[in-house]
């Protein structure tokens, strides 16, 4: 017997027989719902034998029986009120699971969010994405879908999403194309570290989404629900339906605070903070100011990451700060990084070891934060480093600025578009969709093996409007990405190590060395950290004038 748990309350599987019922008893289920209709196969035992065994073990037993594909909306109603009334945990049945686990979706439909329920569902072994619109529908069928129907539709209206749209609009003025995000504000997120390091005000990394959709782009003002890819539908919150002939997917990453017991409770006060929050950036630099002495943590949790050099960022940028002002020598700086190197790419780590010398920074590798007690100033740490056995360590602190671990959004990670890890499955060097061909993805949401960054997204938006515009002629890809990112290194207030780097750590300089050598702390990558990128991210980036970033010609051995 395969019983596959959904929730705390019920638990599925196909077709048992009357001698199973011992066995569910002392798995400690207190009742059975029967979804399946008698006669349905020659070797299946009616339900009458299955009550009797049931009823002889004391167990409460229910029959909703359901046609395959026939999962009507009273259906539904009558498993959900089963659910309450039957003493529970409670196991239901079908030829498969199938139509049980479709029937609970159905009936939670209204008290949990659709991440929730496919989430669980899919863990249990069954996609309920096929019943997603009514699901979003309050577990009813939709009866007015209201398509609305574009030539591209853009899901995300971070870096990624506003750039790429720009970018097809610049090719094709004549297409069709809606943005669809629900945020009111566009945040310019390279700027944080700079406003943690008290550089930047945050007020300057923030402007209305309105003001930034490219003239002639529809904004759908709305989340996404769940995708229908083979119907080319995206499902929106309240079931509302958007059809496209081609998809970008590009929505961001999630920050997954709650991974980490007690740290949402005390974000912002006892301490403790992080640059990755536009509203908490402000309290980096205060605590920097206020701290004279006592020890400041630094975490950066497991990769993937958005901006993988940003918790150092803001060590050395707090360090710079506690050198300048006479501190340093009372601070006892520690980076606490759950990973084994400073950086990905050694041909930039020298450069880096002279600051972190200069700071007198402790580096603590395969060092995973758990949990936070703000009130107490106190860490709690996995240590797994290689060969040795896990601990785990507890580590007092007066401020700490967290990194938080990161994921794919939900409705990304439980959806048909994602891989096994939750990412959106591409091509690295097309970026299309390697199941669906006229959908692509770029940003932090997909797959690729290439660092998380704006300056990546920068150079992805015009590979994808190019592949998009030559599918639209009925061509096939002429671009390709190469993994570019950028992350300059902040290493201290006037100097950043500029670190430029493709698939496989492979450098990727955008200028000359007797400009700017990356691989050495120079001011010229400051001023362009500074003055130069924040304009071109407004001006140029978002409005698909893409300055340095004209994408490359495919291989034609590229796979």
């Amino acid at each position: 017997m395969d019983i596959k748990r959904i929730s705390s309350a019920l638990s599925v599987s196909p077709q048992i027989a009357a001698t199973d019922i011992a066995t569910l008893k002392a798995e400690g289920f207190r009742s059975i719902i029967c979804n399946r209709p008698d006669g349905e196969g020659a070797d299946q035992p009616n339900f009458e034998e299955i009550r009797a065994a049931a009823e002889a073990a004391g167990m409460e037993v229910r029959y909703i029986p359901i046609q395959t594909g026939m999962v009507r909306d009273a259906d539904a109603d009558a498993f959900g009120a089963a659910l309450q009334d039957l003493p529970g945990p409670v196991f239901a049945y079908c030829r498969s699971g199938t139509r049980s686990a479709t029937l609970w979706s159905l009936a939670m439909a209204k008290t949990l969010p659709i991440a929730h329920i496919l989430g669980a569902t899919k863990a249990a072994g069954y996609d309920m994405n096929g019943v997603a619109r009514r699901i979003t529908n309050g577990g009813k069928t939709p009866t007015d879908t209201g398509d609305a129907a574009y030539d591209v539709v853009v899901v995300g209206a971070g870096a990624g999403g506003i750039s790429v749209a720009a970018s097809l609009k610049s090719r094709d003025p004549d297409l069709s194309i809606a943005v669809i995000d629900p945020a009111d504000i566009h945040y310019y997120q390279p700027g944080w570290t700079m406003v943690g390091g008290g550089i930047f005000e945050a007020q300057d990394t923030a402007k209305t989404m309105a003001s930034l959709i490219p003239r002639g782009v529809t904004w759908i003002k709305a989340a996404v629900a769940a995708f229908e890819p083979a119907n080319n539908a995206v499902i929106l919150d309240g079931c509302r339906v958007v059809k496209y002939t081609r998809l970008v997917v590009c929505p961001g990453i999630k920050l997954a605070w709650d991974k980490i017991d007690g740290l949402e409770e005390t974000l912002g006060r006892n301490g403790v903070t992080s640059n990755y929050r536009y509203d908490l950036a402000p309290y980096t630099w205060q605590l920097v100011q206020q701290l004279k002495s006592g020890r400041a943590l630094f975490t950066q949790p497991p990769m993937p990451i958005k901006c993988a050099g940003a918790p150092q960022k803001a060590m050395y940028l707090s360090g710079d700060a506690w050198f300048r002002n006479g501190a340093l020598k009372n601070i006892d700086i520690q980076f606490m990084n759950a990973g084994g190197v400073l950086f990905g790419v050694k041909d930039y780590v020298p450069a880096l070891m002279e600051y972190i010398a200069k700071y007198d920074a402790s580096l603590n590798f395969f060092h995973t934060l758990v949990s936070v007690d703000g009130p107490a100033k106190k860490a709690v740490f996995d240590v797994a480093k290689p060969d040795t056995t896990p601990a785990r360590v507890e580590v007092e602190f007066d401020m700490m600025h967290v990194c938080p671990p990161q994921v794919a959004p939900d409705f990304i990670r439980v959806s048909p578009l994602a891989d096994a890890a939750g990412w959106v499955d591409v091509d690295q060097a097309t970026l299309r969709h390697k199941t669906y061909d006229n959908i692509w993805s770029l940003g932090d949401v997909m797959n690729a093996p290439n660092a998380k960054t704006a300056a990546a997204a920068r150079k992805q938006a015009p590979t994808v409007a190019d592949n998009i515009v030559a599918d639209i002629a009925g061509r096939g890809p002429v671009s390709q990405y190469d993994g570019y990112g950028s992350c300059p290194l902040t290493v201290e207030r006037g100097k950043i190590v500029l670190a430029e780097f493709g698939y496989g750590g492979i450098l990727k300089p955008s200028f000359p060395k007797f400009l700017i050598d990356g691989t050495k702390p120079s001011r010229a990558a400051w001023f362009l950290k500074e003055k130069m990128l924040p304009p071109i991210y407004w001006q140029a980036m978002l409005k698909g004038k893409e300055w340095m970033a004209k994408p490359e010609t495919l291989n034609a051995h590229s796979d």
